[in-house]
């Protein structure tokens, strides 16, 4: 349908309307009939959705032609030996600082104390003053005085040997700590400065070079990554105890190259544990198989028949997976020669059977095992971390994506403002539903929310945004099922930070030993640190320094603080 163009003196009595029945005078339209206009509304109706379609699609294009240009223009300039563009760096969007309830300022601040009163003397010397003759003497002035005292020790250990009457030689054991001819304090200011302090290996070795300390560099690199099979236990311990308590984890991964591969490191963990786990792929089957908690059992047990369902797996290998008498494998080796005894690996259909009965399986497992359980799985939305029915969202990951929004004119950024304005609110009222849940509240909170993504701004990427968090709601609006869980990761990322600072100093691992140590010792690290103890202290009792005081294993401590 379109209108032929008329005279500018406003006259429309000349003006025709062209449709699929012909030319119309424009004073004739109203006798068209009900059938007409109707045809008439679908052909407009049409043509303004490919028009919205082909505006979108070029939209798109034109966002891709820009970042494609700028990629050419920092080619040449690289070509031409010129300095790079400077790139700007999104700054954060702050939604979690200003949604914050701020501290109340009535009231005096508790101090903390006098540090005198914390110390313990354990020397005392007395200094003598230079006074004239008839001074009359008033006691003492006490100055505490902190110092730390470090000292190369080289102790000559004589072990008596025996030999019975039989030729059985006996030999007196060491002392417990000592590993390679180096002590057990040795061994914790090693570990402490490596992993807490983040020094490498090659400046640990300088400092204690210039202590007086004859010791290389493959020496130290083996001191971090020897003797820690009881703290490898220990982590385990408290991954296991924290994923059977648990009412929430939160997720969360980055990259860790390891013997000069591309590599990945996921962390989970609360308020009171955090574990870390790398491996080559951050799939969700590698994901499920760090939920095991050092198992990689594969059980096919009606949870798992469940979720195979879920993910449209088809009826044939249902059936064939039910009916096999083998229903538990200890390994992925046997669960694999199980499903390519099946066939399952010649088989070229969607969803790939191999991948969902493999997920299904450690899923299955994890079930029996009473891992999990109610818990719920916070993240930012990664695919492979979308495990169970109570998967929730990270908030903040999704306001970052409109606050990275750039609009183009004013008033496409004035609507990511808008938008941005109300889910700021949405986001404060959320946190203070968490404080006190009310069923009536949250209905209204949905209602919010619904209103928020579904209304259109007429900016095609915001719009599009929107819809797809939208999509998402059931996730994002967990917290109204949960008022325990935290709306946000950003616990997981203030642990991970400590993996990245890690690789930037360090790089990557090259041994498989270097790889656990590491995982290893900073999921301690971060799990002293939520239960409030002091990794150095920690570390000397595990090493057996003498005179250490006793630090209890953090499985129970993590078992008996608040979930």
């Amino acid at each position: 349908m379109g209108v032929t163009p008329s005279s500018a003196s406003g006259d429309y009595s000349d003006v025709k309307v062209v449709t699929p029945y012909g030319e119309i005078p424009w004073t004739n339209l109203s006798r068209i009939s009900d059938e007409e206009m109707k045809a008439l509304m679908i052909e407009v109706t049409n043509k303004v959705g490919t028009l919205q379609e082909t505006v979108e699609r070029l939209t798109i294009e034109n966002a891709e032609l820009k970042a494609e240009n700028l990629a050419l223009k920092d080619e040449i300039a690289r070509l031409k030996g010129l300095p790079p563009r400077p790139k700007f760096k999104t700054k954060p969007s702050g939604m979690e600082q200003a949604t914050s309830k701020p501290k109340s300022k009535k009231g005096r601040k508790r101090g903390r104390g006098s540090v005198r009163d914390k110390l313990a003397v354990t020397s005392e010397v007395k200094l003598k003053a230079d006074a004239p003759a008839g001074s009359r003497f008033r006691g003492y002035e006490d100055v505490l005085v902190q110092d730390l005292k470090i000292s190369v020790e080289v102790v000559r250990h004589r072990r008596e040997r025996w030999e019975t009457a039989t030729g059985e030689r006996i030999l007196a054991p060491l002392p417990p700590g000592i590993l390679g001819g180096f002590g057990p304090e040795l061994r914790r200011f090693i570990a402490a400065g490596h992993f807490q302090g983040q020094m490498t290996s090659e400046r640990l070795t300088a400092i204690l070079n210039g202590m007086g300390l004859h010791i290389s560099k493959r020496q130290v690199v083996r001191l971090l990554s020897r003797g820690l099979e009881a703290l490898v236990a220990e982590d385990q311990a408290v991954l296991r105890t924290g994923l059977e308590t648990a009412r929430w984890i939160s997720v969360d991964d980055t990259s860790a190259p390891h013997a000069r591969r591309n590599g990945y490191v996921t962390q989970l963990g609360d308020q009171r544990f955090a574990v870390f786990r790398s491996g080559v792929s951050k799939s969700r089957a590698a994901f499920l198989g760090l939920l095991q908690a050092g198992r990689s059992e594969h059980v096919v047990n009606d949870v798992a028949m469940a979720r195979m369902r879920e993910m449209n797996m088809a009826a044939a290998q249902i059936d064939a997976l039910a009916s096999h008498g083998d229903k538990r494998f200890a390994c992925a080796q046997a669960w694999a020669a199980h499903l390519a005894a099946l066939g399952f690996d010649k088989l070229n259909v969607q969803p790939d059977p191999v991948k969902v009965a493999t997920e299904s399986a450690l899923w299955g497992a994890i079930s029996e095992q009473g891992l999990l359980g109610d818990t719920a799985i916070v993240s930012d939305g990664a695919g492979q971390f979308r495990v169970g029915d109570n998967h929730a969202l990270c908030w903040v990951h999704g306001e970052r994506l409109v606050h990275k929004l750039q609009p183009s004119s004013k008033k496409d950024r004035d609507a990511v403002e808008l938008k941005r304005t109300l889910i700021w609110w949405l986001y404060a009222d959320l946190k203070a539903w968490q404080r006190y849940p009310d069923p009536k509240r949250a209905r209204a909170l949905r209602v919010r929310f619904d209103r928020i993504f579904t209304r259109r701004t007429g900016y095609v990427m915001l719009d599009r945004l929107l819809t797809r968090l939208h999509r998402q709601k059931a996730q994002l609006l967990r917290v109204l099922e949960r008022p325990e869980i935290p709306l946000h990761t950003n616990g997981s990322e203030n642990d991970i930070r400590a993996f990245v600072t890690k690789r930037k100093i360090s790089g990557g691992t090259v041994s498989q030993a270097g790889r656990i140590a590491r995982d290893t010792m900073i999921g301690l690290l971060k799990t002293c640190a939520k239960l409030r103890i002091s990794f150095y202290q920690f570390l000397g009792d595990r090493f057996a320094v003498p005179g250490a005081p006793h630090v209890q294993w953090l499985p129970d401590l993590v078992q008996n603080a608040p979930a």
